[in-house]
């Protein structure tokens, strides 16, 4: 006999007799259903198999449901566990998130709460260890920060705060809109505001009217990015633990959107960095040692021609100031020849981040920040523009080689900046549609036609604050040198100015190698309705550049440029011969500033006696392998990436005998082939 024991048998009888059988059961119910029914219905072995059958599936149903809650749970309990015990380091201004893990800890098993807690405390003395090791190593051999320190930030580094008391900005009244998480919320919950707020006026190159951000200040100004995200902070703990502190430690914070012109004439910026380092000499009847970073490295290098210059806009220190004042400079990841990568975003809006990103993530990043928004944003930033690559071609390469081109490369060069795909190359249905539309054809571009390329898709206010501030070319003799000296807008293009006459000035060059790098790129064909390049030249008109210092007016009409079509790195284009993917072409450097422009002049240009260097100043470079930690979001302890080498145990220990006066025990240390690209650059010395 059949033996029904699952849940599906019950649901076919509603009120089984106990005393029959499973037979039985069916044939009592088929006589209480109308006849009509009893001729469609099944016999019972059929139904009772059928029934197993139902029941089988909804037991296989139910259990991968089960399996899903129990998924489901589990990784929020997970979250909320690794939120919780997280929650410490984070700092939540309104205390609504700490309310919330207060209350998920009290419907949490107590051994959960308290191995979360043991965990947390492990966690944070870990942290607390490590932060302070390599200052501790160096205190416990007997070094003391002997010499006050000034550190520069690089761009983006520093918070900007709203100064505006009225209107919709009094809300962000002190509130950082750029470095803090009440960025994240205006950017999300404000953004046309936040979009204004971040710009500056195109043509004055200054505030607009609406809004009023100014650097944070002290060493607050750029420890953090936002909470929990170090950029300074690193250093700053280390140096503390040999004697670090506010009287002989300052950070020169500074808005990092500023033409370097502005920084002076809207924040007297260059005034107070002297003024302090002044101080700072007398109080302590010892030189001082400037540490700076990425950009900072170029505000610097300006800063030494300001200080020397004459006149009520600079600051008249004369020719022996720097060799007064100034004992070492160490200079990290310094992109003294500018990056890349600066052009892409200027031009389209774009980097490798966001032009590799999948098509989803790039449908969602389009939506809330388009290429078209990121790129007006950035060039009303003439701090930005300042990262424009400079040496042109001598630098960068021509279309058929380049100084850091690599021998496995299959016979393509970086010198070919910008590149356009062949029609050849192309889906029948583009090329087509190129001849239907009669754009002209394209050459691949070296550094200077990009130049040209990003002219011909910028507004004449962008022209104008570019003639005005900066200039990218390279200086071939002293004379030519010395003459740049008066001329403002060459101040931090160190291949058309020289360093200062500074013998007893010791430079210290420390940057990362072997993380790829932006080198080159691949677009898309455009065309405007007008000539298809314009001389540089144009741009300098009738310009004087030494007389017109106010930086804020032009003598020049503006610049008849025709409407530009939209450009894009053509995401399209990946290969695998040269390493290109999606229209991004990587090369040597520090994930973010190209090794020639990190390493050309510390290898190169400034060694010895030359016109770049002209008293002989020592340069000594440390360059530092890139080893990331696939395990650590920030790269680990061995990491060279731009930024993260920041945290870098190494150069902490490095700076920390720079700043105790001990700089003579710094070794030089070469990875990387920077010497033999420098070789190859076409600049004689």
């Amino acid at each position: 006999m059949l033996r029904r024991t699952r849940a599906g048998a019950a649901a076919d009888h509603a009120d089984p007799a106990p005393d029959h059988s499973p037979d039985e059961q069916d044939d009592t119910q088929l006589k209480e259903k109308p006849k009509t029914l009893q001729a469609k219905r099944p016999d019972p072995i059929t139904r009772l198999s059928r029934s197993a059958s139902v029941q089988r599936l909804k037991k296989v149903t139910n259990k991968k449901w089960s399996k899903k809650w129990v998924f489901l749970l589990g990784g929020l309990l997970g979250a909320g566990i690794a939120m919780w015990y997280g929650a410490a380091q984070i700092n939540f201004a309104d205390g609504a998130m700490a309310e919330f893990f207060d209350d998920l800890s009290a419907h949490m098993p107590a051994s959960v709460v308290m191995e979360a807690q043991k965990i947390s405390q492990r966690r944070q003395e870990a942290a607390t260890a490590d932060s302070f090791a390599v200052g501790r190593k160096l205190k416990k051999e007997g070094y003391h920060l002997d010499l006050a320190t000034v550190m520069i930030p690089g761009v983006i580094s520093t918070g900007l705060e709203s100064w505006i008391t009225d209107g919709p900005a009094a809300p962000y009244y002190r509130k950082r809109l750029w470095g803090s998480w009440n960025m994240i919320r205006a950017m999300l919950t404000d953004k046309p505001y936040w979009m204004r707020a971040i710009s500056l006026d195109p043509v004055t190159g200054l505030d607009p009217e609406c809004c009023k951000l100014r650097a944070a200040a002290s060493f607050d100004a750029s420890d953090f990015f936002i909470t929990g995200y170090w950029i300074w902070n690193k250093i700053l703990e280390n140096l503390s633990a040999i004697g670090g502190e506010p009287g002989n430690m300052f950070t020169a914070s500074y808005d990092w959107r500023l033409s370097f012109s502005n920084l002076e004439h809207r924040d007297g910026y260059f005034s107070k960095l002297k003024m302090h380092i002044e101080t700072a000499v007398k109080l302590s009847g010892k030189k001082t040692v400037l540490v700076s970073h990425s950009m900072g490295s170029q505000v610097i290098f300006y800063f030494f021609k300001w200080v020397e210059a004459e006149g009520d806009q600079f600051g008249s220190g004369g020719s022996t100031w720097v060799d007064d004042h100034i004992d070492s400079w160490i200079n990290i990841s310094g992109s003294m020849l500018g990056a890349p990568k600066t052009v892409a975003a200027l031009l389209s809006g774009e980097m490798k981040d966001t032009a590799q990103l999948n098509a989803l993530a790039v449908y969602g990043l389009e939506a809330f920040f388009s290429k078209k928004e990121r790129a007006a944003i950035l060039r009303t930033m003439p701090g930005i523009s300042s990262m424009l690559p400079k040496g042109g071609d001598r630098v960068w390469g021509t279309t058929k080689s380049a100084p850091d081109d690599r021998d496995d490369q299959n016979g393509t060069t970086f010198g070919q900046f910008i590149r356009f795909k062949d029609d050849a190359d192309a889906p029948p249905q583009e090329a087509l549609a190129r001849e239907d539309a009669s754009l002209p054809r394209r050459d691949n571009m070296t550094m200077s036609g990009a130049f040209d390329y990003l002219l011909e898709h910028t507004t004449p206010d962008f022209h104008r604050m570019l003639s005005l501030n900066y200039s990218h070319g390279v200086a071939l003799t002293q004379r030519e040198v010395e003459r740049n000296d008066r001329d403002p807008s060459k101040w931090i293009n160190p291949l058309e100015v020289s360093l200062p006459y500074a013998p007893n000035l010791k430079i210290y060059c420390f940057y990362g190698v072997g993380k790829p790098t932006e080198r080159t790129y691949f677009y898309e064909q455009s065309s405007v309705d007008g000539p298809a390049s314009l001389r540089r030249d144009m741009l300098e008109d009738d310009v004087t550049r030494a007389d017109n210092l106010t930086r804020n007016k032009t003598i020049t009409p503006p610049l008849h440029i025709p409407f530009p079509r939209a450009v894009q790195i053509d995401p399209t284009v990946s290969t695998a011969a040269d390493g290109t993917d999606k229209g991004v072409r990587m090369g040597e450097g520090d994930g973010t500033v190209s090794l020639l422009s990190s390493g050309y002049m510390c290898a190169r240009g400034w060694r010895g006696v030359t016109r770049y260097n002209p008293a002989g100043a020592p340069v000594k470079v440390v360059e530092m392998a890139h080893e990331e930690d696939t395990f650590d979001i920030r790269g680990g302890p061995k990491t060279a990436d731009h930024v993260d080498i920041l945290g870098r145990p190494e150069l902490s220990l490095l700076i920390g005998k720079v700043v105790a006066g001990n700089g003579h025990e710094v070794t030089e240390n070469w990875v990387s082939d920077i010497r033999k690209y420098a070789d190859r650059v076409d600049i004689p010395i």
